[in-house]
């Protein structure tokens, strides 16, 4: 057997040790029902199997992240990678809920809904949700922040499941057909790009975070992944055809309805729409039929919910929460500590938070304009007898997908970083579409690994017990990339 393959098969029985070993730290101590709130991790050391929890989680996430590290510049073959993501999924299947208590405020969300309550104008306490205990104290009061499709999602399944234990299995149901959407996606999305569909799935799929948030979490993020990739497969499939861009644009909306973070992908899906040569009559053309089934899609299921638009005002609770790992919200907080110093209370990180949210309005425009540039460019490349002609029909239909894909992609990226909050299973939106397109991946990988640490089994985010050299941290590392990128623009 050749090295190589010796070496990925170690990978593939290393990673599944370690998914097992999470399992068993999830049945120990996971974010089960009955589990107490507000703990520390002393708490949880202290704790009957702290311990064992303790130990099962931190060998098992350095042994999957070690794992799916070792190849990240491709596994031996897809088909490889495919079974051995669900190899690895298979143990966090059957463990309780991890990474965090979101799946609890999930099924009380859809439980208002089921229940005649508009889940937008209450929170699940107000509600006289039954199964109120098992929500994070921060989140009882707080208006659902997602879209109509998923909150319908979520009462079906309180319907299908009855119960709280059948409802959570339902809504792992739901999480684990969103990824399989985005697994089916995959493949055709990477040939598009021109990368090696092995890396593209085992990047996007078999990632630390991949199993333990969205599988074993049930985090709607699965759902919103796989409808927009699916949408964006579409629309460079088929670009200019008014039926399958109308298709694309209502695949996008119903993703934005589940998580509004996907409304970024939305411009740069256009640009996949377009039918060659880019112009802006064909932009307006072939954009305008997938605005209308975006828009179709946004207004259908919010007319037919009942819910309305008020999913839009609770997008503004998602900032509640304050941690270090978000690089505003970092800032802000050395701010404050330095004007602590001086007896001032400058309260900045509400400042902060607004200036990154305009930054990043800038960027996303910035973005969209160069990747319409560049398109446009390839569009106007002089051909070989010296005349100014469209380019090559074949070369510009490989250059097209990965413009597209590369400039969603970091749209992605802009929105993690600058965004008033971070959680770790945030890293799984630009993670998919850097897969497809990324030269070097040790960038995104690198922070891909750290965040699966930041969690433990039940859900406590250590961020909250390191806030100030968090935030020390965080925020030297910022200046270290902008004196590095400032240096780079200069040479």
């Amino acid at each position: 057997m050749p090295t190589s393959s010796v070496a990925a098969s170690g990978a593939r029985y290393v990673g599944l040790v370690g998914a097992a070993l999470l399992a068993v730290a999830g049945h120990l101590g996971g974010a089960l029902p009955d589990a107490p709130l507000g703990v520390t991790p002393t708490s949880i050391w202290r704790a009957p199997g702290g311990p064992a929890t303790l130990t099962c989680w931190l060998v098992g996430t350095v042994l999957l992240v070690g794992a799916w590290w070792s190849l990240r510049d491709g596994a031996p073959s897809t088909r490889w990678a495919y079974v051995t993501a669900g190899l690895w999924a298979l143990p966090l299947l059957v463990t309780p809920p991890m990474g965090s208590r979101d799946v609890y405020s999930y099924a009380c969300q859809g439980w208002t809904y089921a229940h005649g309550v508009d889940p937008y104008s209450v929170g699940v306490a107000g509600a006289g949700c039954p199964w109120l205990d098992t929500v994070a104290p921060i989140w009882r009061d707080t208006p659902a922040p997602y879209g109509p499709v998923f909150v319908l999602l979520a009462a079906l399944a309180v319907g299908l499941g009855g119960g709280l234990t059948g409802t959570i299995v339902a809504l792992r149901v739901i999480a684990v057909a969103g990824l399989l959407l985005a697994a089916l996606c995959l493949p055709g999305l990477a040939r598009a790009a021109g990368v090696p569909t092995r890396r593209a799935v085992w990047l996007a799929l078999a990632g630390p975070l991949i199993g333990v948030h969205l599988v074993a979490g049930a985090h709607n993020d699965a759902v919103m992944l796989g409808l927009l990739l699916c949408g964006l497969l579409v629309a460079i499939r088929r670009p200019g055809w008014p039926a399958a861009l109308l298709l694309a644009g209502a695949l996008l909306g119903l993703a934005v309805t589940v998580k509004a973070t996907a409304v970024v992908v939305v411009p740069f899906a256009v640009l996949a729409g377009v039918r060659h040569p880019y112009t802006v009559r064909a932009l307006v053309r072939d954009g305008g039929w997938l605005a209308g089934g975006l828009v179709g899609a946004v207004l259908v299921t919010s007319v037919l919910s009942g819910l309305g638009f008020g999913w839009v005002g609770g997008l503004t609770h998602s900032g509640d929460s304050e941690q270090w790992t978000s690089p505003p919200t970092a800032v802000g907080f050395v701010v404050d500590y330095a004007g602590a110093l001086v007896g001032r209370d400058p309260q900045a990180v509400p400042v902060l938070r607004a200036v990154a949210l305009l930054l990043l309005a800038g960027l996303l425009v910035v973005l969209w304009w160069r990747s319409w540039r560049t398109l446009r460019r390839l569009n106007d490349t002089p051909v070989a007898n010296g005349g100014r002609a469209q380019v090559a029909p074949v070369r510009f239909e490989v250059e097209r997908p990965r413009v597209v894909v590369r400039g969603a992609a970091l749209a992605l990226v802009a929105t993690v970083v600058l965004s008033p909050v971070f959680h770790p299973w945030y890293a799984t939106w630009p993670l998919a579409l850097l897969a497809l397109t990324a030269v070097q991946t040790r960038w995104f990988t690198v922070p891909t690994a750290l965040a699966a640490f930041l969690a433990l089994p039940d859900g406590t985010n250590l961020a909250r017990f390191t806030k100030a050299p968090g935030a020390l941290a965080m925020t030297a590392l910022l200046l270290t990339v902008l004196v590095l990128a400032l240096r780079r623009a200069r040479t």
